[in-house]
């Protein structure tokens, strides 16, 4: 199981499922990939931390050690 150390995270995840549906995780790769083609680093971790959270907001299963 991941570890997502911030807040804003999950809320910036949602909102991208629930606007983009299937689609969010693209939605999230595009905005990560913008972030680095303009040499924004701070972008680019912030969208690829999102990107990793939707990943683990729609996994079916739970993963990982149970305690």
């Amino acid at each position: 199981m991941q570890f997502v150390s911030d807040r804003d995270s999950y809320a910036h995840a949602s909102a991208l499922i629930a606007e983009h549906g299937v689609g969010a995780l693209a939605e999230a790769a595009g905005r990560a990939a913008s972030g680095r083609a303009r040499d924004n680093v701070l972008a680019y971790a912030r969208w690829w931390r999102i990107g990793r959270t939707i990943l683990m907001l729609q996994e079916s299963e739970p993963h990982g050690p149970l305690h």
